[in-house]
């Protein structure tokens, strides 16, 4: 099951943001992509023009937010469509298709 923090994004970190994409355009609030976890929470705001790296909004509580840039995670589901994850490198928890299965699973 996916994380179920929220986060608005701060103002001077949107403005922050919205210079380093192409898309120039930031969501007003973030979800938290990791499975249900303790720890810190990242947001995906966009992935960068660079290859293979995104930017994120990382915070931990009320207080502590920041941007950071990560890069992607290179594995790839072990079933015949090959869905990679869609997080970034040495994240916690299950990589995206695990969580998607589960749903699948509980509701199926």
């Amino acid at each position: 099951m996916r994380c179920t923090h929220w986060r608005r994004v701060p103002l001077h970190l949107a403005r922050e943001a919205r210079a380093r994409l192409a898309a120039q355009i930031v969501d007003s609030a973030v979800r938290c992509q990791l499975s249900a976890h303790g720890g810190a929470h990242y947001g995906l705001l966009d992935d960068l023009g660079e290859y293979g790296t995104a930017l994120w909004l990382r915070w931990q509580e009320k207080t502590d937010v920041d941007l950071v840039v990560l890069p992607d995670c290179p594995a790839v589901a072990p079933s015949p469509d090959g869905e990679g994850c869609c997080l970034f490198v040495d994240h916690a928890e299950r990589h995206t298709w695990e969580d998607t299965l589960a749903e699948i699973t509980r509701t199926g």
